[in-house]
């Protein structure tokens, strides 16, 4: 017998399922892109190695925070899509690099998510 907890979550949202989707890819291909950067070197790279990181943390981060419904979800999806267009701008300077241009596309998608879910009530 299953019992409803008073305050107990309500399902995801599609437009939050593909949101958190959206992080979680991101998340990934960022770090691809960070252990493609290390192998470059360069002080180029550490410019980059930057915005991977903050992009990186941001989105796992955002991803768990409305997994678990937190009421500063909208917030964290709006510096989310910061650090994702901070990101696609930071690794569109290396045109020619696919895992780079991989990367800024996800930043972008991601962004892009996470600029409709700050504008949603969660």
């Amino acid at each position: 017998m299953t019992h409803t907890q008073p305050g107990s979550m309500t399902a995801m949202s599609r437009e939050m399922q593909e949101c958190v989707n959206a992080c979680m890819s991101c998340h990934t291909v960022c770090e691809e892109a960070m252990s493609s950067c290390l192998q470059m070197g360069g002080q180029a790279q550490m410019q980059i190695m930057r915005a991977l990181m903050d992009c990186s943390e941001m989105t796992r981060m955002c991803a768990d925070m409305m997994m678990r419904r937190s009421p500063l979800s909208a917030e964290m999806c709006a510096m989310c899509a910061k650090a994702c267009d901070m990101c696609a701008e930071a690794c569109m300077s290396l045109p020619d690099d696919q895992t780079m241009t991989r990367c800024a596309e996800a930043c972008r998608r991601c962004a892009e998510m996470c600029r409709k879910m700050a504008g949603t009530r969660m």
